[in-house]
């Protein structure tokens, strides 16, 4: 069993394959570059990257690369599965809300700004990909943020790579990645997330063979301000931060684009609606957590459950 680790996306990753060869130890060397170079198209907070390129050209086709082509068409996919929830053009109420710089360098502590007229969101539908000339068009003053539909698709593709060499997990800050049973024949053993800073007690642990695990939560990435308490999970029907009554949301589902977005849609959706809207999707089990603990789970998330 060979791991290693590193921090890329704001987020400390893990990746591990299940081989024990001078072949698979020199991929493994390689994970933090794939991250790298992914990061550098698809960061919000870089201003040379891809992603602020483009988010400062709308109005008219772009040419992008084949790493921004794939991730925008998976992040309008996850719009259109969630009926817009999830929504890639909430950028500007993400910065309204004081998510405008990464974590590392301090949020919320400027000025109380005014609300513009309009925040703009709900616009997912109105991008345009044409796939077959690796083009995007946004609309004039559209913005769009990849998130965590960009750390899913990189966890994705790193675990697809990794298992050529053998059984392969790849965990990018809570989102997870696994590619078929450890050479022993066992299924990946994966914490569930408890609530709290990341040092917080797991609340058990997922037993999964193949798929994928998303957390989403607005119980970490939060910060404080002139205009109160915030988080980066924005509901596009109010343009703000989620009031639902559930905290975090762990989901499986068959790869990190279901994931991810069953993940946050369920959380924006409250407990009882978003456990219906999950069993509704095919092959995707979740458990949602309340503020004071509660946890609702769907239908068949107790297969997935270590019973040792």
């Amino acid at each position: 069993m060979l791991e290693i680790t590193f921090r890329a996306m704001g987020c400390q990753m893990k990746a591990v394959v299940d081989a024990d060869n001078p072949v698979a130890e020199a991929t493994l060397r390689q994970v933090p570059a794939w991250f790298e170079e992914w990061e550098a198209k698809l960061s919000r907070f870089r201003p040379d990257s891809e992603l602020c390129h483009v988010n400062a050209r709308g109005g008219g086709w772009q040419r992008v690369s084949n790493t921004m082509l794939a991730v925008t068409t998976a992040a309008v996919r996850a719009a259109g599965l969630t009926g817009g929830l999830v929504d890639p053009t909430v950028l500007p109420a993400l910065e309204f809300a004081g998510y405008d710089r990464g974590f590392e360098l301090g949020l919320g502590q400027g000025p109380v700004r005014e609300a513009p007229d309009g925040i703009p969101a709900g616009m997912w539908s109105a991008v345009k990909i044409d796939e077959a000339d690796s083009r995007i068009w946004l609309p004039p003053d559209v913005r769009i943020d990849l998130g965590g539909i960009a750390k899913g698709w990189a966890a994705d593709q790193a675990a697809n790579r990794l298992s050529r060499l053998g059984p392969a997990l790849v965990d990018a800050g809570g989102d997870i990645a696994v590619r078929g049973p450890r050479r022993d024949g066992h299924p990946w053993a994966i914490d569930i997330d408890g609530l709290g800073d990341e040092a917080g007690e797991p609340l058990g642990l997922l037993v999964v063979e193949d798929g994928f695990v998303a957390t989403s939560g607005r119980d970490r990435r939060r910060w404080s301000g002139p205009a109160g308490d915030q988080h980066h999970l924005i509901d596009p029907r109010t343009a703000a931060p989620s009031r639902s009554d559930v905290v975090r949301s762990t989901v499986i589902a068959a790869d990190g684009l279901q994931a991810e977005a069953a993940a946050k849609a369920s959380l924006l959706l409250g407990h009882s609606l978003g456990l219906g809207w999950l069993h509704g999707q095919p092959a995707t089990e979740g458990l949602l957590i309340g503020d004071h603990g509660q946890a609702w789970a769907s239908r068949g998330w107790d297969a997935f459950v270590w019973k040792g």
